[in-house]
Formats: C-alpha cells, structure tokens, sequence
C-alpha cells in the first residue's frame, strides 16, 4: 500500500470525532467510539458532565466552536428540540466544509428538518441516527440504530454506528429515522399502560403479584420489553432507566406527529394522562413503568 493510499485506510477507519452531549446515552456512546480507535473529544455545557468525560477517560474540552473546526465527524446526544436546534446551528457555523454530522437525539420531525437547513447551507452532512434503548443498553453497546439521511453520510457512518450495537437500519433520505424511532417509542409507552391495566385487575382480584409476573413472562406477551422490565417491577422497585418526565416529552412528540399526519392516537394520548397523573402524584423521577402505581391508585388499592 502506498502512502496515499495508506492516508485514505487511516481516514476511513479513524476520525476526528467530537461528541456534543455527555448525558447518560452520549458518554457510553463517546466511549465505545474511543474504544474503536478513534479520537474523541466531548463538549458538554455542564461541568459535572464534562468531569464525568474526563474521569471516564475521554479529552473533555470547553471551548466547543474550537473542538468543532477540527472535527471529521460530530455526533450529538441531546434532550430537546431547542438543544437540536442550537447544537445543529453551531455545528454549521464552526465545523469544517465536508463534516459528517450524526445526531441519535429523540426530537421531532419539524425540528429535525429545521436543523438541517443551515448545515445543508454549510455543505456539512445530516444523518439522522436515532437509537433505541436505554442507558444500560448503551453501556452494553446493544443499542438498535433506525438512520436516515444521504445514502452516503450513513455509508460513512455506518463504522461509528456498529460501535454502539449490532443492529442498523437505513430507513431513507430525510426524516424517516426521526418518526420511526417515535412509533417505537409509542409501543414501549403503550406497553406499560398494557401492565398496568392487567396487573391492577389480576390483583384487585386477588391473584399474586410474584405469581402474574411469572406467568406473564412465561406467556405469548413475554416481548423483549416485558422481559427486561419483570426483573425489577416484579419487586415493585421503579428506579428509572427511563423516568416519567422522559417520557411524558417523548409522548407529547408522539402525539405532536400524530397531529401533524392527521393519526388520531387515543390510546397514546390517555398514557399521556396518565403519565401526568403519575407526576402530579409525586412519581415523576421514577421509571415510566409508575403508570402502574396511577392504575393501582384509580382501583383503591394504594400504590405498591
């Protein structure tokens, strides 16, 4: 191989990768790419995070327009539709011409497309890379990536997303990712409203917790979700990997595309209610799966 070529091998299988968000998905996600080969750095605008970066091994830099102009490849991990917008604008502004930008945000359709105009104007790439989930998964690298954005940006990408989890999807050219990963999200939701009706009527009738969760998880209901979440909820222990206000603002997007389409989810906007309740009933940092805990109170017999 000669050195041009050589050059070409080395710009392939390492980059320049500054990950924007070292939240509970962002940092494992930043470490697995370190953990490939490449070199990372992170940009959080909270010191605690920063320090966390630095603690877990990964350069930790301040200054994010500076990190950003010698970035092959951004990705971002990031908690609402205002960071999207905000982050995407910077990225237009201070990354090179010719960057690779990868956002794993859960966000909505709207904003997404809003992002991608100034980094179009800026000739830097959008891949839409959203993953499903939750921050154990991520450490596990068993995320599921559902990617939209240029046949060619995901091509480039397609490395730094096999780091984070056996299975990608390419799902098209725009925003397909962004309302893929909502309809998951709808099922994971629905799911636990599903629970919570059953679990509240077996027990209000008097059979045995320990008993219907064993039974459950030996039935055809037993999905992947359900099984992870038995562990835990069969001793009626919430500690969240996904909390109720998280949720809460991934419903509300859900719904929001609904509307926008012209879906009617009335199903979806029930859960909605019902994640609400759980909030104003002091269960807002506990897992999502505390809709149980509404259902259990709305039949009088207290939550467990």
């Amino acid at each position: 191989m000669n050195a041009l070529q050589q050059a070409s091998s080395d710009r392939v299988h390492h980059q320049r990768v500054v990950v924007m968000g070292a939240g509970k998905m962002g940092l494992p996600m930043a470490l697995h790419l370190q953990h490939a080969g490449h070199t990372v750095t992170v940009c959080d605008p909270d010191p605690q995070r920063q320090k966390l970066a630095q603690d877990s091994g990964l350069r930790a830099q301040a200054n994010a327009a500076q990190a950003l102009s010698l970035a092959q490849v951004v990705v971002s991990s990031l908690p609402h539709d205002a960071a999207l917008l905000q982050v995407s604008a910077l990225v237009a502004q201070a990354a090179p011409r010719g960057a690779l930008f990868v956002d794993t945000s859960t966000v909505s359709v709207s904003a997404s497309a809003q992002a991608a105009l100034p980094l179009h104007a800026a000739d830097v790439a959008y891949l839409r890379a959203t993953v499903s989930g939750n921050n154990k998964m991520a450490e596990a690298a068993q995320l599921t990536v559902m990617a939209s954005g240029p046949r060619n940006a995901y091509d480039q990408a397609l490395p730094l997303l096999q780091t984070w989890g056996a299975t990608q999807f390419y799902l098209g050219a725009a925003e397909e990712a962004r309302l893929m990963k909502l309809v998951v999200n709808l099922l994971i939701a629905q799911t636990s409203a599903m629970l919570a009706e059953a679990l509240t009527l077996g027990q209000k009738g008097g059979l045995q917790w320990a008993d219907m969760w064993q039974v459950i998880g030996a039935s055809a209901v037993a999905s992947p979700i359900v099984r992870a979440k038995a562990a835990q909820l069969s001793q009626h222990d919430y500690r969240p990997t996904f909390t109720v206000q998280q949720m809460m603002k991934d419903v509300g997007l859900i719904l929001q595309a609904g509307a926008d389409v012209q879906t009617p989810l009335p199903q979806t906007a029930l859960t909605a209610q019902n994640l609400l309740a759980a909030c104003a009933q002091g269960d807002a940092a506990l897992d999502y799966a505390a809709v149980i805990r509404v259902a259990q109170r709305q039949a009088d017999l207290g939550a467990t």
